[in-house]
């Protein structure tokens, strides 16, 4: 099979070298016991993308365990053939030069030749290949361990064990509807952990929302018992310098509760939760307002004050569309809210909002930036628009007392998609919907939404 792999070698890695285990080795065996595994079997992880959050997954999955090479092999797919540029290479020379611990392992790794002549115009690099070595090209300024990197699909997946999907929403169905055609031969049905923000809508037969978990379910056949998503209020930077971070597991019992165990760490605390919909939902739907969130701090120079007015907005607008959504959704709060917090605060989708608002960027750029990789919130934007602007799901407008579309109470969604879908309004339009005299208090909105049967199952493809 061709392919290429390439491992780590030793347990230093850039944070320093590994040292106890911190009951390491006894989470790893309690979940090979439930997997099933023989002594002499691996327990085979494998993480499918390469971003930022989906490198940092698998880093903290190899700083924890990648030690116990007997039992379990930790390893990251992404494609071949992705150079890194002449300015970015001159960068991360930068950034390796400028941390020791990084310097002295690529310097045994015989690995910092080729840097040099990268940063001199000499060599082309690709991402796969300093991924290797540690280096995201998302996430440059943020050394992880080596990874070991398998650049061929076939050979990353077909007997994994565990399959961690790191892809952009956009990308998860077209990469897992090949990935199917590897396990067609499978007996058992791996595990999928999905670490994807985004949704796609379909309008035929009836107005339905589809959710990264549901795109793999449809694509690969695996059980949604199987499909899990994980979520929280966290910077993957931020998590892999050990700032304290937590986050939830969400799906079905019989896994969400040991993978929860397994993934903890003493600075990353994970938690179960059963309410897999409402979480992947708002991952969605707080990249689409952290956009707006960065028009805003930009727009007003880092108001405090117009910052806050529009997370109440922005906030009460999710609560409305997760109502439609779920008959008893988790409430915005705890790590919910943390999450929402966060994104509008610090993330990639804000950064986004803000450089279009600073005019240092433009739409006309796409949705996929350099040095920051997919902005999900954009096609979220597109996707919840078309969804909430059907006739067929129409709510009660309480002033007017007349049938509308669930968008038209939403009015910063409608904002956003005026801005950045069909492109009528300037950035500055969202500062004007937020500063409109005849917009309502955020309560009433939720107030609406929880008083009202508003629950459409149809909206995930149930039936009542």
């Amino acid at each position: 099979m061709v392919g290429s792999v390439d491992g780590t070698h030793g347990s230093s890695h850039s944070n320093g070298p590994v040292g106890c285990s911190n009951g390491a080795e006894e989470r790893l065996d309690e979940l090979r016991r439930l997997l099933g595994k023989s002594e002499d079997d691996l327990l085979k992880i494998v993480g499918v993308g390469a971003g930022a959050w989906g490198s940092v997954f698998a880093a903290l999955l190899q700083d924890a365990y990648g030690q116990f090479r007997e039992k379990v092999q930790i390893r990251i797919w992404r494609r071949a053939g992705r150079p890194v540029d002449r300015s970015t290479a001159e960068h991360l020379f930068e950034v390796i030069n400028s941390r020791e611990d990084v310097l002295r392992r690529l310097i045994r790794r015989c690995a910092y030749l080729k840097y040099v002549e990268a940063r001199l115009g000499d060599r082309t690099l690709y991402a796969d290949e300093i991924l290797r070595d540690g280096f995201c090209l998302n996430m440059i300024d943020t050394p992880i361990c080596p990874l070991k990197v398998v650049t061929n699909l076939q050979e990353a997946v077909w007997d994994a064990d565990i399959v961690v999907n790191g892809l952009p929403s956009t990308e998860t169905r077209e990469v897992f509807g090949e990935i199917s055609r590897y396990w067609k031969e499978r007996i058992g049905a791996p595990i999928i952990i999905s670490l994807a923000k985004g949704i796609e809508a379909a309008l035929d037969p009836v107005p339905r929302i589809i959710t990264p978990t549901q795109m793999i379910n449809h694509a690969t056949g695996v059980s949604i018992e199987n499909i899990l998503y994980v979520g929280g209020p966290n910077i993957a930077s931020e998590i892999y310098n050990k700032e304290y971070a937590n986050a939830r597991i969400c799906g079905a019992e019989k896994w969400r509760k040991p993978l929860a165990k397994f993934l903890r760490q003493p600075h990353f605390i994970v938690w179960d939760n059963s309410d897999l919909v409402t979480h992947e939902v708002m991952g969605g739907l707080k990249n689409v307002y952290a956009i707006g969130a960065g028009m805003i701090a930009a727009l007003t120079n880092e108001s405090a004050t117009s910052k806050s007015v529009y997370f109440a907005h922005c906030t009460s607008e999710m609560i409305f569309i997760t109502h439609l959504l779920a008959e008893d959704p988790e409430k915005l709060a705890g790590p919910l809210l943390a999450d929402t917090y966060v994104t509008l605060l610090k993330g990639r989708n804000a950064w986004y909002g803000q450089m279009l608002a600073k005019g240092e960027i433009s739409l006309d750029m796409g949705d996929s930036i350099k040095g920051k990789g997919t902005i999900q919130g954009v096609s979220a934007v597109h996707a919840f628009y078309e969804l909430l602007s059907q006739p067929s799901l129409s709510v009660l407008d309480p002033e007017e007392q007349k049938p509308v579309a669930p968008v038209e109470l939403c009015p910063i969604m409608k904002t956003l998609h005026k801005i950045l879908i069909k492109r009528e309004l300037p950035t500055n339009a969202i500062l004007q919907a937020l500063r409109d005299e005849t917009m309502n208090d955020p309560r009433d909105r939720i107030e609406l939404a929880q008083s009202h049967a508003f629950y459409r199952p149809s909206l995930l493809g149930h039936d009542r």
